[in-house]
């Protein structure tokens, strides 16, 4: 019976009660009418009019309360069934059912109800199994992995982690799943190194990394940080929003180990190569002694070439040197203190015949009153001579190069080297100090390695060494240090 057809029916049997209450009123009436108010049969006929009156009065009354009190709930319950069904599905129970058979809309609805949570049910199912399937897959990648990897949520809780990385962190797979990292690492010092890392490359500190140095299975291994946002559109659809972070660890254990072993190959050659160098040059030396004989023309141009070649080979020895010391972190400083000017003169006297050949004027530029340094003054003294080379090599013939020292209101002293050459393009700018780098299209000979040395020298002193530079109006080199 559905719910037009219980209020019809029920209406209808109160209306016929109220028509039975009155016509049993009114027929009751026309007797006591027309019975003698003083007739025997007046009374009882007067009672058994109150009877009947009365009691279909009350069964009227009383089915009226009983249909008062069962058709709402009867209408309310199966409403509420059908809310909290709804609720359910919402929260996820797929597994709810109704059963609202009494009413036949409610039995239509419950029908269509079930089938809806049978579908969500299935594809549930079917979705959940598609996503544990590719989690599985995903997690069998990143465990073929060899490198270490590590995931984060944007609260910093480990959401995966590869067994390369449990193997170097030395971790158990169900110690840290979900967990924080920063709780972790409160008992684990590599997992903190990697969790500051991660704070400093959020907090935009760039500066360069060393590789990270980690012994795991019984052996030193070399590890290069990287650090990667992940970002995914928000519910805009537009603006991205951090997903987490993933912390990668690449293993360049083989690659430092071919990195030193470059150094001790460049370090030994170099020194083995000074001393036939020398005495080639000492040789020269003997040969252009005019106590022993004369040369001539063409022996005096042969033996200049021979000159030039050897001093060139014993700079870059010299050079190779200095760079193998400071890959392999031998460098060894003895800062005194030293007057700026003092640099400044040595770089000029280094560099005079150099100069006097290329007919460039040499200009110093010294303030009277200048705070002195505390450096190494040998290899200062050397970065501002290189400078100085390269500005006299770089310049056209007859120009002039500027060198100088300044005093900063902050409290530093810049040494600079100022040449009025072509310039350096601003895309090398950078490019310009890494190991063995020439810009393009230079005809200038050269190692490489000057200004990667110059910058390694410069910064074990704390100080900086940069370049300004536009094309067509020359270059500036500056040593900046503290105080």
């Amino acid at each position: 019976m559905n719910i037009k057809t219980k209020l019809t029916f029920s209406i209808g049997i109160l209306v016929a009660m109220i028509v039975l209450l009155v016509a049993l009123s009114v027929v009751n009436l026309q007797i006591l009418t027309a019975t003698e108010p003083d007739s025997p049969a007046a009374m009882p006929g007067l009672n058994r009019a109150l009877i009947w009156i009365s009691s279909i009065g009350a069964l009227c009354i009383g089915i009226g309360i009983a249909m008062w009190l069962k058709l709402p709930n009867a209408i309310d319950k199966p409403i509420k069934e059908l809310t909290n069904g709804i609720q359910e599905i919402a929260n996820h129970n797929y597994e709810k059912r109704l059963n609202l058979d009494g009413n036949q809309e409610f039995a239509n609805v419950s029908h269509n109800f079930n089938r809806m949570a049978k579908r969500l049910a299935d594809y549930h199912a079917s979705t959940l199994s598609e996503i544990m399937a590719a989690k599985k897959y995903l997690e069998a990648i990143i465990n073929s992995i060899s490198d270490p990897i590590i995931g984060l949520s944007p609260d910093k809780a480990i959401l995966f982690i590869n067994d390369e990385a449990l193997n170097v962190l030395n971790l158990k797979r169900e110690d840290v799943f979900c967990t924080p990292a920063q709780e972790i690492s409160l008992r684990n010092d590599l997992l903190r190194r990697l969790m500051r890392g991660l704070l400093d490359e959020i907090n935009l500190k760039k500066e360069e990394k060393e590789p990270l140095k980690i012994y795991a299975d019984n052996k030193e291994s070399y590890f290069q940080v990287k650090y990667v946002n992940i970002k995914q559109p928000g519910r805009d659809g537009v603006t991205p929003e951090n997903r987490g972070h993933v912390i990668m660890l690449k293993n360049i254990t083989e690659f430092k180990e071919l990195d030193s072993a470059k150094t001790t190959f460049i370090s030994t050659i170099s020194h083995e190569l000074k001393t036939p160098i020398s005495a080639i040059l000492m040789s020269l030396q003997l040969l252009e002694d005019k106590r022993i004989g004369g040369l001539n023309n063409e022996q005096a141009e042969l033996a200049n070439t021979i000159k030039e070649n050897s001093d060139r080979l014993l700079n870059i020895t010299s050079e190779l040197l200095n760079m193998t010391q400071v890959e392999s972190g031998k460098l060894q400083l003895k800062p005194k203190i030293t007057k700026p000017i003092e640099l400044i003169e040595y770089a000029i006297k280094a560099n005079r015949v150099q100069a006097e050949k290329f007919n460039i004027q040499i200009e110093v530029q010294y303030p009277e009153k200048i705070e002195k340094l505390f450096v190494d003054s040998e290899k200062i003294a050397w970065v501002l001579t290189n400078l100085l080379s390269n500005a006299i090599r770089y310049s056209p013939e007859g120009s002039r190069v500027i060198i100088g020292a300044h005093q900063t209101a902050d409290n530093h002293i810049q040494l600079y080297v100022q040449d009025f050459g072509k310039g350096i393009d601003p895309r090398y700018h950078k490019s310009i100090f890494d190991h063995y780098f020439r810009v393009p299209g230079t005809k200038v000979q050269g190692s490489g390695l000057g200004l990667s040395i110059s910058r390694d020298f410069v910064e074990a002193h704390g100080g900086t060494l940069t370049v300004e530079s536009e094309l067509g109006k020359g270059s500036t080199f500056t040593m900046q240090f503290n105080i």
